[in-house]
């Protein structure tokens, strides 16, 4: 943490005001970005994509759970591994405590992976997650949505991720994002947003309160943004993570 000045009340008080004008106006340009999210144009989902639960199959529409708005976390766990990804698994622990509001707001929210369902209820229970968490082993679901990419399935080393070209790696068969659908009364689904790499960190309420502090993420230098965090059940008695623990999602400080 770099040294600060120590100074009266008053020029306390002078430094924060001219950070809170900053502070508005950051405000003010996150609300304008939000309208313009609510106005994108849609696109009309007519692929018959169906899911494996815990109760059997079901389509896209049925997600919905009788709301005509759905929030779509692409988590990742590939079809062999035994555990969650970190970040991913950080960034859901946030989420049982919100919807129990915007299921009141006509928002569903469900987990997508290509796991297979038995693994991803095991992991689920582990966590102590309620939300619901579906498989798409049985889809194409992720690769159309651009958040997994087997082997066979990548052309000249190159992948689709966060709407740009990238160079696949042996880490880019899972990566992390989220979208958005919606359904109208005739039970037709569209596609209206979606949001990949950084783009989770605005629901990760655990940022909101560390970025507050004087020492912040304290983020390794090597400026991997998971580098610190840990699934909740493997940090150490005193809370604190006492050593790396690999996200997978290939986030970095300079990813967008």
């Amino acid at each position: 943490m770099n040294p600060h000045p120590i100074v009266s009340q008053e020029e306390w008080l002078e430094a924060r005001r001219a950070l809170l004008a900053k502070e508005k106006a950051q405000m003010q340009a996150s609300d304008e970005v939000a309208r313009l999210r609510r106005e994108l144009p849609w696109v009309k989902i007519t692929k018959p994509y169906v899911f494996d639960t815990p109760t059997g199959r079901a389509s896209l529409a049925d997600l919905f759970d009788g709301r005509s708005q759905l929030f779509l976390y692409h988590f990742m766990f590939g079809p062999d591994w035994e555990e969650g990804c970190t970040g991913c698994s950080f960034l859901c622990d946030h989420v049982d405590g919100a919807r129990q509001h915007f299921e009141h707001h006509d928002l569903s929210f469900v987990a997508v992976s290509r796991g297979p369902i038995d693994k991803l209820e095991a992991y689920r229970k582990r966590m102590g997650w309620k939300f619901r968490w579906v498989s798409a082993a049985h889809t194409d679901f992720n690769q159309d949505f651009h958040v997994s990419f087997p082997p066979e399935s990548v052309k000249d080393g190159k992948i689709t991720y966060n709407f740009t070209t990238q160079d696949y790696s042996a880490d880019s068969e899972e990566l992390p994002g989220f979208s958005v659908f919606f359904k109208d009364e005739d039970g037709q689904v569209y596609h209206t947003y979606s949001s990949f790499s950084r783009g989770g960190e605005a629901l990760i309420g655990a940022y909101q309160f560390i970025d507050q502090t004087p020492k912040g993420r304290m983020e390794n230098v090597n400026g991997n943004l998971m580098d610190w965090v840990k699934r909740h059940d493997r940090y150490e008695n005193d809370g604190r993570s006492t050593g790396k623990e690999s996200c997978g999602c290939g986030a970095t400080a300079n990813a967008a």
